[in-house]
């Protein structure tokens, strides 16, 4: 199946793209299906299941599928226009969607928390229902939200349906195996490989204002960040940290007064920065997940910002390298942390990450693909253990030090020829069957972990 640069990264809000991204999106589909009906729906219902449950109010789930039911998608979102909507719908117990007119839709009543078992087919469901005027359920859909913002209805995940509709691509790859095969047959790097993938579906001019507007979403999410202070919403009383730390950085800049690893500093932050904005609601860009949204901004703006000869017109290379690595956990284990735990979202951030800046600083295929596994491998078993079900805590840190060991992954790699005894295949595999076996406390669930051994939490 073909994964485009532009599914693994998208651009859309916080604090989740699989608990609030995933379920506006798919509340979205739902109003879609209506409108395409026969029947004509008098009133709509939700409930959630599974982790979406547990953890929904932290998430801010719940937020998601009102407002999606009422028109809003992540990659539009205007806040002050959800904030009006949502006084609207509460006050009125309906929704107006374009193209369906009024519809019942009281939030107290008509949605529903189910803290029972989870759906079948994945951690993350929910169920969507249109009800005729008398209340009777007319229309229903059970859809998973299954990480990173990708969505599937119930039937799509039971048939393994490929939803992958355009022509074949000329470099299609399955594994890291064959990626490194196509590399060594064509001479192509990576990134090459996944460049023509790209271009077999749209335009350069379409792929390069693509690629450079992920760019400008996450350092820009990064610059935002650095300047925000305060306590992060929700309860934790968790307080914003990039910016002080930031702020003592650039005053010891220059006074020879600072330890060489500071720069892990400067490399924390900058995705520190991200994940507080995330936490806080705001714009962010998958990458692969909103929970690990800050590892690649903050290991393209160190190579940006601290490598020597570093090359903006690079940053469409780490991409497109780091979606490709991406695609490969995604289709053979999963970047949802609800179904295999962090390892599947700052473990699979890190691997991105780490291989995308081996690419830019000039690393072999073989290197490349080294540097992911190294990242990977030294992420698994981490759980998703969520304080109060919040995206703050340890979730934000995690990403800094995530972003570090991408650092280092490609440091080691770069030091190496490629060759290395577990092949990242082996690793992702790992990773699926770990996240198999862990318990559903340490999957994004708060029932474990940190989630239950912070003093008030």
């Amino acid at each position: 199946m073909f994964l485009s640069v532009f599914e693994m990264f998208k651009v859309g809000i916080g604090p989740s793209s699989s608990h609030t991204m995933g379920p506006m999106v798919a509340a979205a589909r739902f109003l879609d299906r209506l409108r395409a009906s026969p029947f004509s729906a008098a009133g709509v219902r939700a409930s959630l299941h599974g982790s979406l449950a547990f953890t929904g109010v932290g998430h801010a789930t719940d937020r998601a599928v009102i407002l999606g039911l009422a028109g809003f998608a992540p990659e539009t979102y205007d806040a002050d226009a959800a904030e009006a909507a949502l006084a609207e719908i509460r006050a009125t117990g309906r929704v107006t969607p374009d193209g369906l007119g009024p519809l019942r839709f009281d939030p107290e009543r008509d949605l529903r928390f189910d803290y029972g078992d989870p759906l079948p087919g994945h951690a993350n469901g929910l169920i969507l229902m249109a009800t005729d005027a008398q209340g009777d359920v007319i229309a229903q859909e059970t859809y998973y939200s299954v990480g990173g913002g990708f969505v599937m209805t119930e039937a799509e995940l039971a048939s393994g349906a490929n939803t992958d509709d355009g022509p074949p691509v000329p470099n299609p790859f399955h594994s890291a195996a064959e990626m490194l095969r196509m590399c060594a047959e064509t001479g192509k790097s990576v990134a090459d490989l996944k460049r023509a993938n790209e271009l077999s579906r749209i335009d350069r001019a379409t792929l390069d204002a693509g690629l450079a507007r992920i760019w400008t979403v996450m350092n820009e999410c990064i610059d935002r960040g650095l300047a925000g202070q305060g306590a992060l919403p929700g309860g934790l009383n968790v307080k914003r940290r990039a910016h002080r730390i930031h702020q003592s950085l650039l005053a010891e800049r220059g006074r020879n007064l600072t330890a060489p690893h500071t720069i892990n500093d400067w490399i924390g932050t900058y995705a520190m920065a991200v994940n507080e904005e995330n936490a806080a609601g705001g714009q962010v860009v998958t990458a692969p997940t909103n929970g690990a949204a800050g590892v690649i901004p903050a290991t393209i703006r160190y190579y940006l910002d601290h490598v020597p000869d570093a090359r903006a017109d690079k940053v469409g290379d780490f991409l497109l390298t780091a979606a490709a690595i991406g695609g490969l956990v995604k289709h053979n284990a999963s970047i949802s942390g609800a179904e295999c735990g962090c390892q599947a979202e700052v473990g699979s951030a890190s691997a991105m990450a780490a291989a995308g800046l081996c690419a830019v600083l000039g690393g072999s295929p073989e290197q490349v693909e080294n540097a992911a596994e190294i990242a990977l491998e030294h992420h698994l078993g981490m759980t998703c253990d969520p304080a109060r079900g919040l995206v703050q805590v340890p979730c934000i840190e995690r990403n800094g030090l995530g972003a570090i060991k991408a650092v280092s992954a490609a440091s080691l790699s770069l030091r190496g020829d490629g060759t290395h005894l577990v092949p990242l295949d082996a690793c992702i595999e790992t990773m699926r069957q770990t996240g198999e076996d862990m318990s559903h406390k340490y999957k994004e669930t708060s029932l474990g972990g940190l989630a239950v051994n912070i003093p008030n939490c």
